[in-house]
């Protein structure tokens, strides 16, 4: 069975007097997700505005895939299928790819 599906994700930066902020929004087509990132420049730090973004962009698409696995989650109780005890790592019937060498 063949699934293709398109995602939409949009990012914001914003920065103001050494504070970068981000806002990525995901569409599905069914779910709308928006991931929040914050980067703070210690004032004896060089202005590098390019750091910045990456940390604020990084955290906010942190916080987004933390939502992911938490729909997931929720999808997956669901459909009835039972869950591993393992927080918001669900892997009844989609288990993380083996992580070891070779695997």
């Amino acid at each position: 069975m063949a699934h293709t599906v398109e995602w939409k994700v949009r990012l914001h930066l914003f920065e103001e007097e050494g504070t970068t902020k981000a806002r990525v929004m995901l569409d599905t087509g069914t779910t709308e997700l928006v991931g929040h990132g914050v980067a703070r420049r210690s004032p004896e730090d060089m202005d590098v505005p390019e750091i910045g973004d990456e940390l604020a962009a990084g955290r906010a698409l942190h916080d987004l895939g933390r939502q992911l696995v938490r729909v997931a989650a929720q999808d997956i109780e669901g459909v009835g299928a039972a869950g591993t005890g393992r927080g918001d790592l669900p892997e009844t019937g989609w288990p993380l790819p083996d992580q070891s060498p070779g695997g």
